[in-house]
């Protein structure tokens, strides 16, 4: 089975080296490759020149992927982003595992939110995952850009209602190694015990937006496992095929 990963820029992707890894403990010869595609418009050529069972998708092509696939399950007709894709009796389909990913994550990490109020940085694929999942678990999510629109705040907008959420979820690429230094927008101030901020990245382990949420007293969490779990639920998905 040929498998891979899509996107733009792929040098520090998790996917390939978790799969790889997968594959060899299960004594699997399948493989699992990355393609850089400088352009979504490379798709087709990709595709048609590899006999490629399921592909993964990461940034910048989770939505612009879609005008090529043939099919959506009801996850990524709701979202209007996917990131696991299967060829499956002549047809391609989109499925959407990150918002399980996310889910799942948050379900087992032990913080129990007191208000269900939640703040999503980003307006990409990844941040309409979010924002399914946390409205199926019945919080009320919001949604921040760089400038203020019909649903969503814009930074500065948001900066002063901190308080008012009790989850706050980075879904931008912004801290992400090697540039680590770099801080998602919107700053961790005042007093967040109780609060969790929940940042998508997982390279690095703990970035210097979490460090500062943790330093103002709120629990934090990565991106690694949510990785995991939409990574096995890709698999899943896969070896329906």
């Amino acid at each position: 089975m040929q498998l891979g990963l899509i996107g733009k820029s792929l040098s520090h992707s998790f996917s390939k080296a978790y799969f790889r890894a997968k594959f060899e403990a299960l004594g699997l010869d399948y493989r699992y490759d990355n393609y850089e595609l400088a352009e979504i418009e490379e798709f087709p050529q990709l595709i048609a020149k590899h006999q490629l069972k399921g592909l993964n998708v990461t940034i910048p092509y989770k939505q612009e992927v879609l005008k090529y696939i043939d099919l959506q399950s009801p996850a990524v007709r709701a979202i209007g982003a996917c990131n696991t894709l299967v060829y499956r009796e002549g047809a391609w389909e989109a499925h959407n595992t990150d918002y399980l990913g996310f889910r799942k994550s948050l379900e087992e990490s032990g913080w129990q939110p007191s208000l269900k109020r939640a703040l999503v940085l980003g307006s990409g694929g990844a941040s309409k995952a979010v924002v399914y999942a946390l409205r199926q678990m019945g919080f009320k999510a919001d949604v921040v850009g760089r400038k203020a629109a019909e649903n969503q705040l814009s930074y500065p907008q948001a900066q002063g209602l901190i308080s008012y959420y009790d989850l706050v979820v980075n879904t931008t690429p912004l801290g992400t190694y090697p540039n680590v230094d770099d801080l998602a927008p919107l700053r961790p101030e005042g007093n967040l015990k109780g609060k969790l901020f929940f940042d998508l990245i997982y390279n690095p382990d703990k970035t210097a937006w979490l460090e500062l949420a943790e330093k103002r007293g709120a629990q934090i969490l990565n991106g690694r496992a949510m990785l995991e779990h939409q990574a096995e639920a890709a698999w899943k998905i896969w070896q329906q095929a």
